[in-house]
């Protein structure tokens, strides 16, 4: 059985989403974070799928098993400004690190 699990998750990584902000880099506490990629289906269309989890208190967020490709990153946290990239996923285990930059001021 360990093989077959093995292999299963052979096409995935294990996506840590480290956010910070700020000049000190201090860890985001519950930031949205959307991960959006596309499962490749075998039969017919191939299938979006949006991802939806908060960060914890040290301001990161895990998300198990994500088909290694493209995915989109969308970063949203009250007081920060939206972040969004695309990010290349090669690894079995991988660490994003996302700054926050402050919202540009309306005068």
């Amino acid at each position: 059985a360990q093989k077959a699990e093995e292999e299963s998750e052979a096409g995935t990584t294990h996506l840590r989403i480290e956010v910070l902000a700020g000049e000190k880099d201090e860890p985001v506490d519950s930031a949205s974070v959307y991960v959006r990629f596309v499962r490749p289906r075998t039969m017919g269309k191939d299938k979006k799928i949006e991802m939806n989890v908060k960060t914890n208190r040290n301001g990161v967020a895990v998300i198990p098993s994500v088909p290694r490709g493209k995915v989109t990153i969308q970063v949203i946290a009250q007081g920060w400004k939206t972040f969004g990239q695309w990010y290349d996923l090669d690894k079995a285990e991988q660490t994003i690190q996302i700054k926050l930059q402050k919202p540009p001021r309306w005068y």
